[in-house]
């Protein structure tokens, strides 16, 4: 189902400006256009088409919330977010795949993070989360091998981009704007209102959401923001299976993740076009969009390095580190972490892949943030730290940003 969303020029003057064109600042324009009718609400996109960075260079996993933290905002938004999305995706015409996901654990050391998953994943109430010994695996994954795993039929795949492209029409029809190629450079307080400068001139508003992903944090700390948490560009590579092979994977094989950092490992995800990927690596890189691995954007590496959280999580995960850089700079050592799951699996089963940027939070102390971040500067709310699972995650989420931004900015309500 293909959506073609019409990009018109820019607004002088808005209700409310929302800076990106990602599938959360379109799933946010659709949440305020549906909640109050006639509102003026324009979304400026940086880009020639919307969903071009972390929206449109995922796996397209729809995760059913096994890992995050029981009460944190990730565990709650992404469980009930799994379930809206089906709906919505079976509701609009959108081909999305309950293919189910076995994360296994090789051997016994694995065991005591693979029984704090199924804790985390029974608190958050996952459907059909169950155990299987070593014998049960091949039961799923025919060519799998572990001592145990953890079994989840309601991870599933979807097109992600297409359904950003659904909210964004949805929200084109209750009367909002979208403009692409309309980068913003500040967010100005003046007068009770907010100034949006961009790439076509300016647009005044009476409040602005920044859902601008990588990028929005520099524009919050320039609106008056703290500068903590620092945004720090991880490069996240894949290899593509080659297609004589993707029988070794039903649906989606994952090993048991490292608890003390917040990526999944590399794993092997059968996307909503059948085709398989493994990865991604998880590798510091010196630019927001550092999908070529040698890009280096002199500014934004320098902004990465003179954050002493950036050296504290260094000294702190520098094993982890430089396996990362093995991995980015070999294929074979890649491959040789998912061998333990996939006997079967050769270096020359795979070709090069597709690359994304995971635009990960990073605190002062060197921890990284693990959980959705919203600041606000005067008009305007900033979300400094939407990762996976934000997709999945992307209908009430939409909503608690929306409720936020009617309580504090007074979104819906007479002007003054």
């Amino acid at each position: 189902m293909a959506l073609t969303i019409e990009s018109v020029d820019p607004p002088r003057e808005a209700d409310v400006a929302v800076v990106g064109g990602g599938i959360l600042g379109l799933a946010l324009a659709r949440e305020l256009t549906a909640r109050h009718d006639g509102i003026r609400l324009a979304v400026l996109e940086r880009e020639p088409r919307i969903g071009v960075h972390q929206t449109g260079r995922s796996s397209g996993v729809i995760h059913a919330g096994i890992y995050y933290a029981p009460g944190s905002l990730k565990a709650n938004l992404c469980v009930t977010g799994a379930r809206e999305l089906y709906a919505y995706c079976d509701e609009h015409g959108i081909r999305a795949v309950r293919n189910g996901k076995l994360i296994v654990a090789a051997d016994e050391d694995d065991l005591p993070r693979l029984d704090e998953l199924e804790r985390r994943g029974r608190a958050n109430e996952v459907p059909g989360l169950r155990r299987l010994g070593a014998g049960e695996i091949a039961s799923v994954e025919p060519h799998a091998r572990g001592v145990a795993a953890l079994h989840s039929p309601n991870t599933g795949v979807v097109d992600f981009t297409e359904v950003a492209a659904s909210y964004g029409a949805e929200a084109i029809a209750g009367g909002a704007t979208l403009t692409l190629g309309c980068g913003v450079s500040a967010v100005v307080d003046e007068s009770g209102r907010v100034r949006i400068e961009h790439a076509r001139g300016a647009t005044v508003a009476r409040a602005a959401v920044v859902c601008a992903g990588a990028w929005t944090e520099r524009l919050a700390v320039a609106a008056g923001a703290d500068p903590e948490p620092r945004i720090v560009p991880f490069r996240g590579a894949y290899l593509r299976l080659r297609p004589e092979r993707r029988d070794l994977v039903r649906a989606n094989l994952y090993p048991v993740p490292d608890p003390d950092l917040p990526f999944l490992g590399a794993h092997l995800t059968r996307g909503i076009d059948d085709e398989v990927l493994l990865g991604p690596t998880a590798l510091m890189v010196g630019a927001l969009d550092a999908y070529r691995l040698g890009r280096v954007r002199p500014d934004e590496a320098a902004h990465t390095l003179a954050w002493p959280g950036t050296w504290r999580l260094i000294a702190r995960h520098w094993r982890a580190g430089l396996t990362e850089i093995r991995h980015a700079l070999s294929r074979r050592a890649l491959i040789a972490g998912m061998r333990r799951l996939v006997p079967e699996l050769d270096p020359g089963d795979f070709v090069a892949g597709p690359s994304g940027i995971r635009a990960q939070a990073l605190a002062r102390d060197g921890s990284l943030v693990d959980d959705f971040v919203v600041s606000r500067t005067g008009r305007a709310l900033h979300i400094r730290n939407a990762p996976s699972p934000a997709a999945t995650s992307s209908l009430p989420l939409a909503r608690m940003i929306a409720d936020r931004a009617e309580q504090e900015l007074g979104i819906g309500t007479a002007a003054p």
